[in-house]
């Protein structure tokens, strides 16, 4: 389509600014054909009117789909012009902070000002073997793409750094350097890169300075060439200088700074070493003051001195040199100082005894006359003679500069010469990486010489960038035949014509340099005449004649010709050298030897190349006479000649590009100034790519990634089985025009704008698409929301009617009741009423009734009492006076008792305030409850007492009324006798009226007497309330201690509980670091092994000397030995002096810690070695003197004293034997005195262990044996000795002829080892019985202590009970019970365990014990006659019998152990073994071996057999370490052998599981713990050696399986890329897939399966899988800015979800291999969440635990939208994520370390098999072996 119909209503484009270079702009107008003026509105929000050129009438450019922006690689934009690549640099940079990006071959590098964590090992290692364009651009990914491609194709690499003073090249340089130094793997790199780094500091002081732009600017270029050996291995480097500005030395501009150098001696001209210097302020100098600018803010010239000086001493330069070099330096200046007086307008002088000058000669150890005489004067030649001439003023000072700059360019050449002297290396070079660090294009407001030279340079440079642009995307085009066209490209070899070529302006300034009148002035007018409207890149100022303008590739440039010839000459009087040859100082003559002895060795390459000249050019050749002529060069035909050699090298290599730009020119970090940018980016040639890239077709897609991208424009019908053929189809459809595209073999080529086009397409189709999806699904939801309405209104409805149903129902029965209840209630009403009067009637009548008989019966009641009351008065009256008297008694008897009760209670309230009181009251709280309990139920029955008395007071008194009563009867009975006595009657109412006074008196006080028992009974109940208030007190009390004492305890348990699993976690972390630590330093040691075996077969290959077989030593002592090991005790010693002589750099740096416990270790194993050697005397002396009483004893039998002889000479020989090791020892011991000979691995370390421990052994033996001799002896002759005298000599002569009889059948030694073993047997008993009596009575002291310490616990727990309150001493007491009794059961326990374990130990060694006895019978009865039984008893012959059962054991001779281990480890295949044979076969074969040689206590048996076992699979590992089976097998035998080891140990913890069948086969004679160790130790390296396997196997299908291939289709678009292709996601042949790394995960898992793998180490394995997967796939996530978007986050989780279910699948969730891949998961997830709001922000850093605060902003920042639907993320939303987790303490590295190894351990696993059921399968070869 046409570019015109793309400006439509709303597209953006940019237009020129001049604050901002170019600006964005959205139309607000359909642009059509003619229209002059665009409408547009900026991104600020104002509207324009941009007009058009209407001579071009060019359009602006158009911006890409904001999709594309933030590209890694500038080609992939549809648009390539420049306002796009500077807006994608300044995305990238700033929102992204990305620094590297891709344009091409092109890498870009912006200077963040800023250290980045983008640098480290781990990010070495992740672009270690990767293409180049399948990782995010990265200095590291063109080092990478130069060391493959020099490994390759066998070619040279050259990497070209350009860039402005400060853009970051040295940085650049120094990390590629850096990277060749890691991936090369070299033992010296890092000390070639620090040389290299530290030549840094030198160049800088001596070729840098401050210039207007720059405040370091490099005055130089410099080209390092980094060399390798065959193997692609750092051997060297060599550095070459060139383009040195000298003139800088004599002159500076307005603000600029002569070199760095001058203003450090300056600054350092106070310290005592530069006094002799005589230096002073840099303004005291003429070549330090004339740019006015001495200091730079910031920058401290003393302390960059002390740099300089520093790294001049790190490179080798000595201190006499270094000051030579500065005392030069000084003189430089003072020369500067040298003044000129004219005489005449031909002639000068100096002024006499001019101060600069002498300072100068003196410093230069030159005479001053002759120094001062050729300043002023020059010799001229001619053909016939020689005459000296003087010069003027201007040529003397034009001399004078020459000669320092002269001066100061040897002086640099003579310190890059030995800068590479100490990069020097003499092995010889292969190949080569050359580093170009050169300045880019210059431009001033007064351009010089020197300028005009480095634009030179620029221009070639730029030239051969341009051609191999040009050539590879030629050969592009070619390879996948597309039509070539010629590309128009700028093309700037008229530049260099204009330049270079012949009457060029080298040319012409070169020829008025000859001409004697030449001038500026003059060169000028030349140039004008010659080249002024004849070239089109040459132009003339409009206000100056003495300057020319020249069209660069890069910008137009205005040099001045003033200078111009005088800097071309360089003019260098040959007298004046030969003044400086001449000096006494030896250094001087030095900087102007000839260049056969002034080159450095490095200077000339391995390959036979010529080396870059340096400036000035040296001559190749020192032929005498030539030096004038080589004086006479030009600095521009040096400098052309230079130039040359540069671009011959690096034709000669194939170039990588880094371009470095400098974003902003006050240093601030990620701060983009536009137009700095766009100057440096059009000076460095990246606008030119960019250019020749849009010049073809820039874009480029394969046909598959093509299909995956546009499906959506495709419809069914045109999707065809060819992938290709539907891809033109469809093309043919959209684009029309045939010339937008070119169809490829490979590849679809589209011309710039083509891809923004069906990006434009696509997106249209998808908006479209959404459109129609929003529209249905708005629609359904419409309809399910009205259908759901409809339904809620017919339930209304249905509810409403319902209820108004309901209530009119309810309305019915409501009208009915109240009919009811009206007439109930009117019938209630009357009822009531009736009820009412009828009631009121009845009442009335019962009270009138009442009233009246009340009346009559209070008549009669009044005359009953008168009758009464007379007939009780007299017995009244007796029983008053009685009662006065009794109430006397009683109350006396009361006020006693009250007495004494006060007194009482008094003493009571004295003891209960004592102390006996509480000692006392120690019963506890509930005694005195129930004392108050039965006080206050005392108290109560006395209230009982009292009421009952009171009751029997009523009864009295009712019997008196009544009796009262009687006598009225009477009374009235006898009224008649009343009325004859009427005289009494005046005495009787007397008597009446005292009785009635004695009634009132008998009621007072009877009224007193109920107030006193009222009071009595409430000061009771007051006295029982306040007792139950304190017994309530009390209670809660207790109870408030009692839930205070278990809160107490709660909390206590509870504290203890955190404590106990806080340090649980702590030791389980810092044993897993051990672990790891341990584990770290085996694999050191066994890479160390392997780099020792290597190096001797090395050595021993070049020494052409056969290599003697290896023997083995016991590694019975340490983990840590070396796996050379010795058979015999004296190749020991005759192989300690070369093990020795190991040189000490191959030493591996031991731990501190380590190495002072080993001492210490080492230490008291020489006071074990002391105490047996005294022990071993004194056994020396007791045996002498043994045999000195033997020989005074009389002689008692011959076999007696032939036995005693035998054992004698025996141990004699063995003690002497072992003296001699012990000798030997010491004098090992004392020769060796150094700390790392006692070190551990040390030979005298091992000597000292092994003769020790042999030294032990036999010490044990020979006392055994002396003691079996001694008891046999005796033995024999208690049984021979006869009960009568007379039967001696007899007896004894029939001994005599038995022994003699025994000799001859050579039975002797055979009798004498069955005794041997009888009586050791015996020993061997009573020494167990010995020990089992020591243990019980060490065990009765011990329970004798333990009471003893009971008691005196119980004691002070009784005094502590005494001092607590009662309630507390209750409980505390019943807390100690508790525990004692429960300690008491817990030794009980104790005591019946251990007493169960001591019946089975001893049944167990009783079954073995009457076994053997039963077998030495049996031999003794199958061999002696009947004859001999009855005469000789006690001499039994041992010989065994042969099994008749399998015991588990298989013997072999010992001259078959080599077949053994060759058949059994060596020549076995694991898949045969693991296939048809049962697994760890191997290992029960040789468990059951070490089992016979236990059977038969033979110690060097089972030492050799470990021994060569260990050996064995070391190199059965070495070998064949890369297969997997191999490596799986055997770990799966090491185990099983370590878990036999364990499981037939005899240890208690190992036979919990076995049966008594195995526990019968348990070692019996040998503790192989320490074999064990080694065993373990052995494992470990199998694992770590597993895991490098499976890594390796599983690293090249990672990342294709979980990040690159679409698992589900469709779902990731792919997007358009740049040059850089990467690797396809879609899966065609060869690519690895999800299945594919499941497969070989079942594969793994089924091979260790098949090898019997113990289950808890195969969750290791796989934990270890799993984490290698989740670190890798991260890493490359973090690294790889196209696949972090949304739809790569849904891929990721699903191929998650596939390994989750492969571990439920083979039931292995439980081993934590999930937990590994958390980062990844949360890395997935993170790209999925919204990233908006503050809640997101909150929710993400919730979610991302397992996540650095590095990687997830890394995450955020790469996040790229794959469609135009989705969002990139804000930086405002990173800086909130930021501001969140910046408390979180993390590690600040951005990538997990995918070598991480988890520490491994290995569980015990006991076997079910029985030994005695293996059966040995014939093709394993082991026919020599025998089942026993």
């Amino acid at each position: 389509m046409a570019a015109s119909e793309l400006y439509t209503k709303f597209a953006r484009v940019w237009i020129p600014d001049p604050e901002e270079v170019w600006k964005s702009a959205e139309l607000l107008k359909d642009y059509k054909p003619g229209d002059k003026v665009l409408l547009l509105h900026l991104e600020e929000g104002k509207d324009l009117e941009y007009r058009l050129d209407p001579k071009t009438k060019e359009l602006p450019h158009l911006r890409n789909p904001d999709i594309l922006v933030g590209e890694n690689d500038l080609t992939a934009l549809s648009y390539l012009h420049e306002p796009a690549v500077l807006h994608n640099l300044r995305v990238r940079f700033i929102d992204s902070k990305l620094i590297y990006t891709y344009c091409g071959i092109v890498l870009v590098a912006i200077n963040p000002y800023e250290q980045l964590p983008i640098y480290g090992e781990d990010i070495i290692n992740a672009y270690s073997g990767q293409n180049m364009g399948d990782m995010d651009p990265h200095i590291f990914a063109v080092a990478e793409e130069a060391y493959k491609q020099m490994a390759r194709d066998e070619r040279n690499q050259s990497i070209i750094v350009s860039g402005e003073s400060g853009a970051g090249k040295t940085v650049s340089a120094k990390y590629a350097m850096r990277y060749f130094a890691t991936v090369s793997g070299s033992a010296s790199e890092a000390n070639v890169e620090e040389k290299v780094l530290a030549s840094n500091p030198i160049m800088e002081s001596i070729g840098n300075a401050k210039t207007t732009r720059n405040d370091n600017s490099s005055r130089f270029g410099k080209y390092i060439e980094i060399g390798f050996d065959k193997r692609y291995r750092i051997i060297g480097a060599n550095m070459r200088t060139y383009l040195l500005e000298k003139s800088r030395v004599v002159f500076q501009a307005e603000e600029e700074r002569n070199y760095h150098i001058f203003y450090q001696l300056c600054a350092s001209a106070k310290l005592p070493e530069f006094k002799m210097l005589r230096l002073g302020n840099a303004d005291s100098f003429h070549y330090t003051k004339q740019g006015g600018s001495p200091m730079i803010e910031g920058v401290d010239d003393a302390k960059e001195m002390a740099h300089t000086r520093q790294a001049c001493t790190l490179l080798g330069i000595s201190e006499s040199y270094q000051m030579g070099i500065f005392r030069i330096l000084a003189g430089i200046l003072h020369l500067g100082n040298v003044g000129f007086a004219s005489r005449d307008s031909d002639s000068c002088t100096i002024p006499p005894k001019h101060e600069p000058l002498i300072i100068f000669c003196d410093l230069m150890g030159v005479d001053y006359e002759e120094m001062c005489h050729w300043l002023c004067h020059r010799k001229l030649a001619t053909t016939t003679e020689t005459y000296i001439k003087p010069i003027s003023k201007l040529q003397a000072t034009n001399a004078r500069d020459a000669l320092a700059k002269h001066i100061y360019a040897k002086l640099f050449s003579w310190i890059v010469d030995h800068v590479n002297q100490a990069l020097h290396s003499a092995v010889k070079q292969h190949s080569f990486i050359g580093v170009l660090d050169i300045y880019g294009f210059e431009t001033f407001e007064i351009n010089s010489f020197e300028q005009f030279c480095i634009n030179y340079a620029n221009e070639k440079l730029q030239q051969q960038f341009n051609m191999h642009v040009f050539k590879l995307e030629q050969e592009e085009y070619m390879k996948e035949q597309i039509p070539w066209t010629l590309i128009d490209f700028y093309d700037n070899q008229p530049c260099i014509n204009l330049i270079e070529s012949k009457l060029g302006i080298l040319d012409l300034l070169d020829e008025e340099c000859k001409m004697p009148k030449g001038t500026d002035d003059t060169w000028a007018q030349k140039l004008y005449n010659t080249h002024l409207n004849k070239c089109a890149l040459f132009e003339k100022p409009r206000m100056s004649n003495k300057a020319f303008i020249i069209k660069h590739f890069a910008d137009k440039v205005e040099y001045q010709c003033e200078g111009f010839l005088e800097k071309n000459k360089d003019t260098v009087f040959e007298e004046q050298i030969n003044v400086l040859k001449s000096s006494k100082f030896k250094m001087l003559p030095e900087l102007f030897q000839d260049d056969e002895k002034a080159i450095s060795p490095t200077s000339a390459t391995s390959s036979g190349r010529t080396p870059l000249t340096r400036v000035p050019v040296k001559p190749t050749k020192g032929r005498p006479g030539q030096t004038a002529k080589e004086h006479k060069k030009t600095v521009g035909h040096q400098f052309r000649n230079s130039l040359h050699l540069l671009m011959e090298t690096l034709n000669a290599t194939t170039p990588h590009y880094v371009r470095c730009i400098k974003p902003n020119d006050f240093k601030f970090p990620f701060t983009f100034d536009e137009k700095r940018a766009v100057q440096q980016l059009r000076a460095c040639g990246v606008l030119e790519t960019i250019r020749i890239s849009a010049a073809g077709f820039p874009s480029r897609w394969t046909y598959q990634e093509f299909f995956s991208r546009y499906r959506v424009l495709m419809k069914q019908k045109d999707v065809l089985g060819d992938r290709k053929q539907t891809c033109k189809n469809v093309l043919e459809k959209l684009i029309l025009d045939k010339d937008k595209y070119q169809f490829g073999k490979t590849k679809i080529f589209f011309r710039a704008g083509q891809v923004a086009y069906l990006e434009k397409l696509r997106a249209d189709k998808l908006r479209a698409a959404c459109i129609r999806i929003q529209k249905t699904i708005r629609g359904w939801l419409l309809r399910k929301k009205y259908l759901c309405m409809q339904r809620a209104a017919i339930t209304v409805q249905r509810y409403v009617r319902g209820y108004q149903a309901r209530c009119y129902a309810k309305f019915l029965r409501r009208t009915k009741a109240a009919t009811t209840i009206q007439k109930y209630w009117r019938m209630y009403v009357v009822r009531r009423r009736y009820k009412i009067r009828r009631a009121a009637t009845i009442v009335l009548q019962s009270y009138l009734r009442g009233y009246l008989a009340r009346n009559r019966y209070r008549k009669i009641l009044r005359e009953h009492k008168a009758v009464i009351i007379q007939k009780r008065v007299r017995g009244w009256l007796a029983r008053t006076h009685y009662k006065r008297t009794m109430q006397a008694i009683i109350y006396l008897q009361c006020c006693f008792r009250r007495m004494m009760a006060k007194r009482e209670l008094k003493k009571l309230k004295i003891e209960a305030r004592s102390v006996e009181r509480y000692k006392k009251l120690h019963i506890g709280m509930e005694n005195k409850i129930m004392q108050l309990q039965r006080k206050v139920d005392e108290q109560n029955k006395d209230y009982k007492c009292l009421m009952e008395k009171l009751t029997n007071l009523e009864g009295v008194y009712n019997s008196e009324t009544e009796k009262l009563r009687n006598d009225v009867e009477r009374l009235q009975l006898s009224e008649e006798e009343a009325k004859v006595a009427t005289g009494r009657v005046l005495s009787l109412q007397e008597e009446i009226a005292k009785l009635r006074k004695d009634l009132e008196q008998t009621r007072s006080e009877k009224k007193s007497i109920e107030e006193r028992a009222d009071k009595y009974k409430q000061e009771t109940e007051q006295l029982v309330s306040t007792l139950k208030e304190e017994n309530s007190l009390l209670k809660q009390e207790k109870e408030t201690l009692n839930h205070l004492i278990v809160e107490q305890a709660k909390e206590m348990t509870e504290t203890m509980e955190r404590k106990l699993i806080e340090e649980t976690k702590q030791l389980e972390l810092d044993l897993n670091d051990e672990r790891l630590r341990y584990q770290n330093l085996l694999n050191e040691f066994s890479r160390l092994e392997e780099r020792y075996d290597d190096l001797k077969e090395e050595m021993t290959l070049m020494l052409n000397v056969p290599k003697p077989g290896h023997k083995r030593t016991d590694s019975t002592h340490s983990s840590n030995e070396s796996e050379y090991t010795f058979s015999s005790e004296f190749a020991e010693t005759e192989d300690i002096a070369p093990r020795t002589e190991e040189p000490s750099e191959k030493k591996v740096p031991l731990d501190m810690s380590l190495f002072l416990k080993l001492q210490k270790r080492v230490t008291e194993l020489e006071q074990e070695k002391q105490i047996m050697q005294d022990e071993l005397d004194r056994k020396e002396e007791q045996m002498f003197r043994s045999k000195a009483k033997e020989e005074e004893r009389p002689p008692i039998r011959g076999a007696e004293l032939e036995y005693e002889s035998l054992k004698r000479q025996e141990l004699e020989s063995e003690n002497k034997k072992l003296k001699n090791e012990l000798n030997e020892l010491r004098k090992a011991l004392s020769e060796k005195s150094a700390p790392e000979v006692t070190a551990p691995g040390a030979p005298a370390y091992r000597v000292l262990m092994e003769q020790l421990t042999s030294v032990s052994e036999e010490l044990d033996v020979r006392k055994e044996e002396v003691l079996i001799l001694r008891s046999q002896l005796v033995s024999q002759k208690e049984a021979i000795q006869p009960k009568d005298d007379k039967n001696t000599m007899t007896d004894s002569t029939i001994l005599l002829e038995d022994v003699q009889k025994m000799k001859d059948k050579g039975e002797i030694a055979q009798a004498y080892i069955g005794l041997k073993e009888t009586n050791r047997l015996l020993e061997s008993q009573l020494q167990s019985q010995k020990r089992s009596h020591e243990n019980e009575a060490e065990a009765l002291r011990g329970e004798i202590q333990s009471l003893k310490e009971e008691n005196n616990r119980q004691q002070q727990l009784l005094a502590q009970n005494l001092q607590l309150p009662p309630e507390a001493r209750i409980e505390a007491s019943l807390q100690h019970e508790i525990t004692r009794l429960t300690n008491e059961n817990l030794d009980l326990m104790e005591q019946l365990e251990k007493q169960d374990k001591t019946v089975r130990k001893l049944k167990k060694q009783l079954k073995v014990f009457a076994k053997k006895i039963g077998e030495l019978e049996v031999g003794q009865m199958e061999n002696i006659s009947p004859g001999q039984i009855i005469d000789e008893p006690i001499r039994p012959v041992n010989i065994p019998r042969k099994e008749k059962d399998f015991q588990g054991m298989l013997e072999y001779k010992r001259e078959d152990e080599q077949k053994l281990v060759k058949n059994l480890i060596l020549e076995l295949k694991p898949r045969g073994v693991a296939v048809n044979l049962i697994p760890g076969l191997p290992a029960y074969i040789l468990f059951m071996c070490v089992r016979h040689a236990d059977y038969l206590n033979d110690d060097q048996k089972v030492r050799s057999l470990l021994t060569s076992t260990i050996n064995s699979i070391k190199k059965v590992l070495k070998k064949r370490g890369d297969d997997f089976e191999t490596v799986s097998f055997w770990l799966s035998n090491t185990c099983r052998f370590l878990h036999c080891l364990k499981q037939y140990s005899g240890e208690e913890g190992f036979m919990k599981h076995n049966t008594s069948r195995q526990n019968e086969h348990c070692l019996t004679n040998f503790d192989l713990a320490e074999y064990r160790q080694v065993l373990s130790d052995l494992a470990i390296q199998i694992y770590q050696q597993l895991v490098r396997v499976l890594e390796n196997i599983l690293q090249p299908m990672i990342v294709s399986g979980m990040l690159e291939h679409e698992t589900i289709q469709g779902v990731s678009g792919v997007k358009p890329t740049g040059l850089r292709k990467r690797t396809s996601s879609i899966a065609d042949e060869g690519t690895y897939t999800l299945d594919s790394i499941l497969r070989q995960l079942n594969s793994f898992h089924s091979v260790m399966c098949q090898h019997g793998m113990d289950p808890e180490l195969i969750k290791q394995v796989v934990k270890q899988m799993f984490y290698i997967v989740g670190a890798i796939t991260l890493n490359n996530l973090l690294l790889r800015k196209d696949m972090c978007s949304w739809s790569k986050g849904m891929q990721i989780r699903y191929n998650v979800s596939q390994l989750e279910e492969w571990l439920r699948d083979k039931n292995l969730m439980n081993s934590g291999a999930k937990e590994t891949l958390e980062p990844l998961i949360q890395a997935a997830q993170l790209l999925q969440v919204k990233k908006k709001t503050d809640d997101d922000a909150e929710a993400i850093c919730s979610m991302c635990n397992a996540l650095t605060t590095a990687q997830i902003v890394k995450v955020l920042n790469l996040y790229t939208p794959v469609n135009e639907f989705e969002e990139r993320v804000s930086v405002s939303f990173i800086r909130t994520i930021q501001m969140r987790l910046r408390d979180r303490k993390d590690s600040p590295q951005l990538l997990m370390d995918a070598k991480h190894i988890f520490p491994v351990t290995f569980p015990f696993n006991p076997s079910s098999l029985a030994l005695e059921t293996i059966q040995i399968p014939a093709s394993l070869g082991l026919g020599f072996i025998a089942r026993v």
